[in-house]
Formats: C-alpha cells, structure tokens, sequence
C-alpha cells in the first residue's frame, strides 16, 4: 500500500512537471482547459506538500526541488494571465533575451562582414578591374559608370553632388530599396538552413560589395563628402543586414552542430530567436531605405549627414539598451528554477521517498 502511494506521488510530480514544462514552451492561453484545471490542482497539492516537507525538515534537497516547483507553477498561473499587455511586455522580453543571448551569431555576423569589406577594399585598390566583378549589377552601377568613377576624380565629385529629386520619386525610390533590402535579409535569413553555409558566403559578399565600391572614393585626398554620402543610410541596413545573418547563423549553428540534441529539436529551439531577430530587423530596413532616399538624395550638407549618422548610431545603441533595461523591469527570469528542477529527474527515486505523505 504504501509501494502504490509512492509510486502515485511519483506520477504526479513528473505529470506536474511535465505541465510547467509545456506552460513555458507556449502561451498559457494556448493549453487545453482541462490540462489547465490540471495545473492548478497539481499545484494546490504540492504546496501543501512542501508544507508538510518543510514541517519536518528532513530532505533539504527535495524541500529545494518542490519549493522550484511551486513557485515555477505559482509564476505560470498568477504572473501570466494579464492579456494582451503581457504578451507585449513578453515580446519586449523575448526580443530583448534573443538579443542577449545571441551576441555570438551576431559577432560572427559583424566579422564576416567587416572582414569581407577589407577583403573587397583590398582587392580593388590593388586590382581597379576587379571592381568589374565584385560589383554587383543589381546596384544600378554598370561598367561605364565605373570607368568614369575609377578614372576621374571629377566625376566622382559630379556623383556625389547633392540634389533634390521630386518627393514621389523618393517614395518610389524609397520603397523599392525597402523590397530590395528585405529580399537580401529574409535570404540571408531562409538560407542559414543549409548549415549556414549561404548565409556565410552571402554576408561576405555583401562586405565585398561595400568595401569595394569604398574603395573607388577612399582614393581621393578627401573622401569625407563620400562618408557623409553613405554613412546615416549604411549604419541601420548593415545592422538589419547583420540582424539577419546573424538569424540564419542560429538555424545553421543548430543544423550543423546540435550538440547531444536532435536536429529537428535543435531547430525548433534555435527558431524562435532566429524569427524575433528577422523581425527586428524589418524596421531598420525601413528606416534605412527612408533615410537614403529622403537624406541621401537631398541638398544637406556634410555636416549635417554626419550630425543625422551621429544621431542614428545613437538611437540604435539606446533603443537596444532601453530594450534590455525595460524587459529586465517586466520580466522575471526564472530560468534558474529550471536548473534546479533539473536535478529532480537524477534523483527522483530520493525525492518519492521525501514526498510521502
């Protein structure tokens, strides 16, 4: 009699673990009523079993092991259940915890791009009819367009002169950089499937390009009019360019190297912060394609395009700390809970005999 109550609380410790488990896998309101219900009883029970524990004081281990429990528990059904503001404040804190722990994806990220930059740069100041070949077409520069830029100083000073085109083509213009931008990001972010291998050798590429078409105005004795051209526009495409190589990079870490983890589970786990970077990246690509049609094609002068980058590298380093410090502020992190009720599948059979009534 006594066997069959032991193996009763058993069951029910791991049923009401395995509960808690799914409650932090998805939203709350996604779970059946019944497993709901479940829940709540489960949890009832056991506090009063670590009550009992507690009153007796005889397994400091198992008090440790039900006390995670509980308040995991008492955080799922009482901390949770706030609406539509919680599932915001929640996409603030996911937002801000994939930024966290992702800065690896997103150093790497940052490295082949920089790297490929000074590889591009390179390449084309040694070699000018390299330039031919790591130029894209798509970026509207043919080959006689940079004859003149990589043989005439004057006429790179005549592209760089400042204009003001009618705002419906900076809208047009505007819009079709924000498809062209985003195409490259979901790309770079779709292709990080196949072990990362496309997304590597397209964040390469894209510094290549950059640092190449660089090269040809980095000659001049003053290539500053040429920063101010192009860096309030580079500054938020490159981080949402980075924002999404570094998504793919999750998605092929977790192909290639899942660890003791199935792909499939490694997948799923990595898919999450991989779509919460995409996302954030989207804004920027707006916000890029806004400022290079609407700053970059105007009468500002060069002082006042690197006054707007000053500002932009500003903001984008502000917002992603005001993200982090207002999901600290909203978020509870109970991930150590998790470490500790770890412990309870090793020694699960100490814990049955603590756990009798």
């Amino acid at each position: 009699m006594a066997f069959r109550s032991m193996s009763d609380d058993y069951l029910r410790t791991k049923r009401f673990e395995t509960l808690l488990d799914r409650c932090e896998r998805v939203p709350l309101r996604g779970l059946p009523f019944d497993e709901l219900r479940e829940l709540g009883k489960l949890y009832r029970l056991h506090a009063s079993r670590l009550a009992r524990l507690r009153e007796r004081d005889e397994d400091p281990e198992a008090i440790r092991y039900l006390n995670a429990l509980c308040v995991r528990a008492y955080t799922v059904l009482y901390g949770s259940s706030k609406g539509e503001e919680t599932g915001q404040r929640s996409m603030v804190a996911g937002l801000a915890d994939a930024l966290g722990r992702t800065w690896q994806a997103q150093a790497l990220a940052w490295i082949l791009l920089l790297g490929g930059m000074l590889i591009g740069g390179i390449l084309a100041w040694r070699e000018p009819e390299s330039l031919y070949a790591l130029i894209p077409s798509s970026l509207g520069y043919g080959s006689e367009d940079l004859d003149r830029l990589i043989s005439s100083s004057s006429a790179r000073s005549t592209f760089l002169q400042r204009s003001t085109p009618p705002a419906s083509w900076n809208v047009a213009f505007g819009s079709y950089l924000f498809v062209h931008n985003t195409r490259v990001g979901l790309l770079s972010f779709a292709t990080g499937v196949f072990a990362g291998v496309p997304t590597i050798v397209l964040q390469l590429y894209n510094g290549i390009a950059v640092g190449a078409f660089a090269s040809i105005f980095l000659r001049d004795a003053h290539p500053l009019p040429f920063i101010a051209w192009i860096l309030p526009h580079a500054i938020p495409e490159l981080t949402a360019v980075t924002l999404c190589a570094a998504a793919g990079l999750l998605l092929g870490g977790a192909v290639a190297a899942p660890g003791r983890r199935s792909r499939a589970q490694a997948l799923r786990e990595s898919l999450q912060p991989a779509l919460l970077l995409f996302t954030a990246a989207i804004p920027m690509f707006a916000l890029a394609a806004l400022v290079e049609s609407f700053v970059r094609e105007s009468h500002l002068n060069t002082s006042s395009r690197m006054a707007i980058a000053a500002s932009l590298a500003a903001a984008l380093a502000g917002g992603l700390f005001g993200v982090r410090r207002l999901a600290r502020r909203t978020e509870v992190d109970t991930r150590w809970l998790m470490q500790i009720t770890a412990r309870g599948h090793i020694e699960a059979r100490d814990t049955d005999s603590a756990l009798k009534p």
